[in-house]
């Protein structure tokens, strides 16, 4: 069960920060709905990220391109009414943000504004830099993404592990730097050799999210939706199931339609 303090009442970049100056690990998870949010917050995760993952889990689709910034932004007001403790962190949706910085801004404030959500998420390193400064010159925290950035599937043409060469190596170690310099609050490594995770974490002040990315980031962060077991088809190596609800509501279900056909449900009980 969970171990988190109960005197943290309110989970803030300032206590991520402090968690990770502590050597405490940051437990972190999506969430898209109010119902499954209030469940996730009530559990002592500190970070709840509202991911542009929402394309693939909520809507069904291939890739996370398609979600818009008002998609995200109906999702991040439903987690937001239902979280009292956690982080609320918000992805920008693909074309939100890059390569315009005035677009990244007006994206991030309406996030801010109409969801009331605590942070945003940015993929990329130095070629979104100009955008995540702007957004962060609004007083907007920004959380960094690098390593397997979804939302440039297509220019990677793979899900594979990113930066096993010396030279993206490299430069991923120099694109996390950035971020720390020009005042993110945390970086989300996703699907990258340990051992160059451990070198990241080591080098940054602020803290490293790892999904895929081995067991020394300063946290971790899986989608709920796998975790929980009831995506069935997706099982990356990273990815350890702690239920599976796919067949308890199969299971459930089925005997629901079983008793309605039965004549079993409602009972004589169960009626007004």
């Amino acid at each position: 069960m969970s171990v988190h303090n109960p005197d943290i009442k309110r989970i803030t970049t300032h206590v991520i920060q402090e968690l990770k100056s502590k050597g405490e690990k940051i437990s972190a998870l999506t969430a898209y709905d109010y119902s499954l949010a209030r469940l996730v917050d009530a559990a002592g995760v500190e970070i709840i990220l509202v991911g542009d993952s929402a394309s693939n889990v909520m809507a069904g689709h291939e890739t996370t391109l398609p979600i818009t910034l008002d998609q995200m932004i109906y999702h991040a007001t439903s987690v937001v009414r239902a979280v009292k403790r956690a982080l609320v962190v918000v992805d920008l949706p693909f074309g939100s943000y890059q390569g315009n910085s005035s677009e990244a801004l007006r994206s991030a404030i309406r996030i801010m504004k109409e969801s009331g959500a605590h942070s945003v998420k940015m993929e990329g390193g130095l070629e979104v830099r100009e955008s995540i400064i702007r957004v962060l010159s609004a007083g907007v925290p920004v959380m960094g993404h690098l390593g397997l950035t979804p939302q440039s599937i297509y220019k990677f043409g793979t899900y594979a592990v990113r930066a096993k060469e010396e030279t993206e190596a490299q430069k991923l170690l120099e694109d996390a730097k950035m971020l720390e310099d020009i005042g993110c609050f945390a970086v989300v490594l996703e699907k990258i050799p340990a051992a160059l995770t451990k070198q990241v974490s080591e080098s940054l002040t602020i803290p490293t999210i790892g999904i895929g990315a081995g067991p020394d980031a300063d946290g971790q962060i899986l989608v709920l939706h796998d975790l929980l077991g009831i995506n069935k088809e997706f099982k990356p190596r990273f990815l350890r199931r702690y239920a599976d609800l796919h067949g308890v509501i199969t299971q459930a279900i089925g005997h629901y339609v079983d008793d309605v056909k039965d004549r079993e449900f409602p009972s004589k009980e169960e009626a007004y």
